[in-house]
């Protein structure tokens, strides 16, 4: 049984699969981490999504307001032996409608070149690639996306 809740930063098991998504980023950013992770803190993380499989918690994602109309998509996981199973763009799907539901147009993202699975979801979810942003914007191992949400 999978179920999907919405809740904040404060959630504990956020919290516990953020800290594997941390343990894994410190390996694959090398030494970028410490600038990427700057950017990645769960304070003001208002709206996040934790899916949950026999209510274990196994995959995260979360929406912060990046500017008018526009929402950052951050901390996406799945914990290893969870994925390829459909539960990220599961994830990302309830990310998009919360945006749309609190009247933002666009949802736009970060990655890294490095997280190559993480690059297949968001083409599988219809992400297009953008000019990098600010602060990500001379960052050569960073990839940018963006989504123009569907108007109900």
């Amino acid at each position: 049984m999978i179920k999907l809740i919405k809740t904040n930063s404060e959630n504990g098991d956020f919290q516990e699969l953020v800290k594997m998504l941390d343990s894994y980023l410190s390996v694959t950013d090398g030494d970028e981490h410490e600038f990427y992770d700057q950017f990645n803190k769960l304070d003001n993380l208002d709206q996040v999504v934790v899916l949950y499989k026999e209510n274990e918690p196994v995959a995260c994602g979360a929406i912060k307001e990046f500017g008018p109309g526009v929402m950052e998509v951050k901390r996406m996981f799945v914990k290893p032996g969870f994925r390829n199973k459909g539960y990220a763009s599961k994830v990302l799907k309830i990310l998009e409608l919360w945006a749309m539901e609190l009247g933002y147009k666009k949802c736009i993202l970060e990655t890294g070149l490095r997280q190559v699975e993480a690059i297949g979801l968001y083409h599988r979810n219809n992400y297009k690639v953008i000019k990098n942003y600010e602060p990500y914007s001379n960052r050569p191992n960073s990839k940018c996306f963006e989504k123009v949400l569907a108007q109900p």
